[in-house]
This record gives C-alpha cells, structure tokens and sequence, in this order.
C-alpha cells in the first residue's frame, strides 16, 4: 500500500512541475518580419519586449508577466500605436504570441525564434 500512495505522490509532483514549468523569456528574439526584439525583467514581475532592429528600433512593444504555464500581459502593434492583451508560451526556443481584442474574441497570433 506504501509503495503505491509514494507512486502516485511522485507522479503528482513530476505532472504539476510540469505543467508549471516553462522555459525563459529572457533574451533577444526574431520578429515574423526579421528584426530583433529583446526581452528582459523591467520590474513588477513584469518582462519588457523592445524592438532592437528595424523602423522601430527602441521601441517597447509589450509587457509580460510569468502566469505559470504562460505569460500574459500587454502587446502594442508599432505600426498602428495599438495596444492588446497579450499571451505568450515558449517551447525550446519558438515563442508564440498572441494579440486579442474584445475580450479574446479576435486575436492574432505570431512566432518568434530565439536568436543564438
């Protein structure tokens, strides 16, 4: 009976530190359109996305928080001086993010890659 409550509690533990875990934000990414965005701690718990190439550059183009199994915040479109709620998963080294209106009723979704 020992033997199978310490199984199933081992399991438990490697099945929700897992659907916790994440990889890191941290670092420096490439856009959809090919430049390099850069995403670090900016307080609060918060990680800051700013644009490092392109039109641009210098640009802070999103705020995201650690939310467990993702990250959630803030995405502003640069072009259009838009800003939406955002959402973010990281597997290795491919982002997926995504921008929602409304509630979550219209979204747009990008990838990045993790620059060497």
């Amino acid at each position: 009976m020992f033997a199978k409550t310490a199984m199933v509690a081992v399991t438990t533990v490697l099945l929700l530190g897992s659907a916790f875990a994440n990889d890191p934000i941290e670092g420096n990414w490439l856009t959809q359109y090919g430049q390099t965005a850069a995403i670090a701690p900016c307080g609060g718990g918060f990680y800051c996305v700013t644009l490092k190439t392109g039109k641009y550059a210098g640009s802070q183009i999103g705020s995201l928080k650690n939310m467990g199994t993702q990250y959630e915040g803030k995405v502003t479109d640069p072009a259009r001086q838009k800003t939406y709620s955002g959402k973010a998963t990281i597997t290795g080294d491919v982002m997926k993010m995504s921008g929602c209106v409304l509630g979550g009723l219209i979204c747009r979704a990008r990838v990045w890659n993790r620059k060497p």
